[in-house]
């Protein structure tokens, strides 16, 4: 995406990430089901990210799956706005 190669399911310490460009320092998850009752894990999990300098974006599976085209648009405005 816009030059910008990202490697899926990549491990992270001891977590698995969806997606991660490296130049980026850029993670983004995608919550489904599985998420569900899991809050504090994924906050949990998100801050150690954070620590590590890494961005993290979160996008709903209902989303990728019924407006594709709106996530993609957020994640290149991101790249956008944090590539200036």
């Amino acid at each position: 995406m816009l030059g910008y190669q990202f490697s899926r399911q990549r491990p992270i310490g001891d977590y698995i990430v969806d997606f991660y460009c490296s130049k980026l320092m850029l993670v983004i998850e995608i919550d489904g089901s599985s998420h569900e009752d899991k809050y504090e894990y994924d906050v949990s999990r998100q801050k150690y990210l954070e620590r590590l300098g890494l961005s993290v974006i979160r996008f709903d599976d209902k989303d990728i799956k019924n407006q594709l085209h709106n996530v993609l648009s957020g994640i290149e405005n991101w790249i956008l706005e944090n590539t200036k």
